[in-house]
């Protein structure tokens, strides 16, 4: 049975989520696009962005390496056609013992089953 293109979008979001909460790379870079635009704000300062492949492991390793302990739970995911919404909340802990919890929302497009762009809006 064929998947229709919103439960192929919300697949690929679910498995690269999952790849994240193992930090593993090469895997969540397995599932984007060679132009994706990531976009990941810092809570406390100004949204970066990432273009490409290279761009977007250099800033995965880097992140796993600042936030060691850092999982993402889906909230909700929800879909349309090529797009995906997914609300979340991150579990981090930069300093022994400190936990902090994030909360917000991704915006995800995806095409030929590769995301292609991730816009992340964090709650303050």
């Amino acid at each position: 049975m064929k998947m229709s293109k919103l439960e192929t979008a919300i697949r690929v979001v679910i498995d690269f989520n999952k790849a994240f909460n193992s930090h593993d790379v090469p895997a969540m870079i397995a599932l984007v696009s060679d132009d994706c635009v990531f976009e990941n704000p810092d809570p406390f300062a100004k949204a970066e962005l990432y273009k490409g492949r290279e761009e977007l492991a250099r800033f995965g390793e880097r992140f796993f390496v600042l936030h060691p302990q850092a999982t993402f739970e889906i909230d909700e995911i929800f879909g349309f056609s090529i797009h995906c919404v997914m609300r979340w909340s991150l579990d981090s802990e930069e300093i022994p013992g400190v936990r902090h919890r994030f909360q917000g929302v991704d915006l995800f497009q995806i095409k030929n089953a590769l995301i292609c762009e991730k816009l992340t809006y964090v709650k303050k």
